[in-house]
């Protein structure tokens, strides 16, 4: 009689695994307070580079971000790039920059963090084509067409479903030709276009004009959480249509739809205390994450229940098959991941989760980087 190979363990499933995170914003910590990625931030911040490799943590694109308020937020974006640089040229033996997936795949073979850019919002490449590129030569790999802020030639989730909110210069929502021009830029280049913070008019309109398969890099189930943010239905059938990818969110409000409310209530409560450190210097960010952290108790309790995140990857599944679905963490962008999720070391509970659901290696394998892996590939 042969003998069965025993069953692996959560951890050997984990580590076999290509763990792909296609959101995290650290990067802004490292500009607005100076933090080094490579010092342990336990306490500080939900992600450092020991603690991603503690959480199995494979391959991370890194969020480049600035609001729609930065002046010159192309020069701000390369000087977010410039600190993954230098993070990078300090620890050699740990993280290094990929430009595609043959590199990435060394980088793994290495036990190297694999590290690509993406770039949070249209409005850094300053209506300039050439800028593209030139982000392109710095490592970015995706880029949001728009963060809440509408660009000139695309609207967002945000501004599409406020009244009065922005249109583009086109006076209507969605994708302008000059937006359309930068779709097949990118679709040229091999930069992944990223429909996460995009409006629904400019969804449609960027499955209409690109040739390539596209993400939702931290976005997350409508039909389960009516947040403007999250894609409905019909939006993650064309995505799997294309051959693209949903990266599901951890931020609770999109996750869990009675957090919305109660973080609005938490919010209006200080919102004293954020008004006067807005006036001290402050951005608007900075302030909130300040009472989230002065009142840390009081904004635990505001938490989505951890299975709630894994609904969200399970809806998806049931709704287009398990090739379509992956993890957009928006750790260090969000304050309120779900309970237990508390940073990247907690990555490993998503694949427990997994496979007490049932689900076998090969499944949890796609869920956790291959599908991903796949549409970067596509867009090479």
């Amino acid at each position: 009689m042969e003998n069965k190979p025993e069953p692996k363990t959560v951890e050997e499933i984990h580590r076999q695994a290509i763990f792909v995170d296609t959101h995290n914003d650290i990067l802004l910590h490292t500009m607005l307070k100076g933090y080094l990625i490579d010092d342990d931030l336990s306490g500080k911040t939900q992600s450092d580079l020991d603690r991603m490799q503690q959480g199995g943590l494979d391959v991370q694109f890194f969020s480049v971000w600035s609001d729609g308020e930065q002046i010159n937020p192309y020069e701000f974006a390369n000087k977010e790039i410039d600190s993954l640089d230098a993070v990078i040229r300090r620890n050699p033996d740990k993280i290094v920059k990929v430009a595609n997936s043959e590199e990435l795949l060394n980088a793994v073979n290495q036990n190297k963090l694999a590290a690509l850019i993406g770039v949070e919002g249209g409005h850094h490449i300053e209506d300039d084509l050439n800028k593209i590129e030139a982000l392109y030569k710095r490592g970015v790999r995706y880029i949001s067409l728009t963060w809440n802020n509408s660009t000139q030639w695309a609207t967002s989730a945000a501004d599409e479903t406020k009244e009065n909110g922005a249109t583009n210069s086109e006076g209507k929502k969605g994708l302008t030709e000059f937006g359309k021009q930068i779709v097949q830029k990118m679709n040229q280049l091999g930069v992944i276009v990223d429909v996460s913070h995009a409006g629904e008019q400019t969804f449609w309109d960027v499955v209409a004009s690109t040739k390539k398969p596209i993400i939702a890099s931290h976005s997350s189930v409508y039909s389960i959480c009516p947040h403007p943010r999250n894609l409905k239905d019909d939006q993650i059938k064309a995505i799997a249509k294309n051959g693209g990818v949903v990266q599901i969110n951890f931020n609770s409000g999109f996750i869990d739809p009675t957090v919305a409310k109660r973080e609005a209530a938490f919010v209006e409560k200080y919102q004293h205390e954020i008004d006067s450190l807005e006036l001290s210097g402050l951005n608007p960010h900075q302030a909130e994450e300040t009472i989230y952290t002065k009142y840390h108790q009081e904004a635990e309790t505001l938490k989505a229940d951890f299975e709630l995140l894994i609904d969200h990857i399970e809806y998806i599944i049931k709704l287009v098959g398990v090739d379509y679905v992956g993890i957009g963490s928006d750790f260090d962008g969000i304050f309120l991941p779900p309970k237990r999720l508390d940073d990247v070391t907690k990555y490993p509970l998503i694949t427990k989760a997994l496979v007490e659901r049932g689900y076998d290696e090969i499944e949890i394998s796609k869920i956790l980087g291959g599908n991903m892996l796949r549409v970067l590939k596509a867009n090479e």
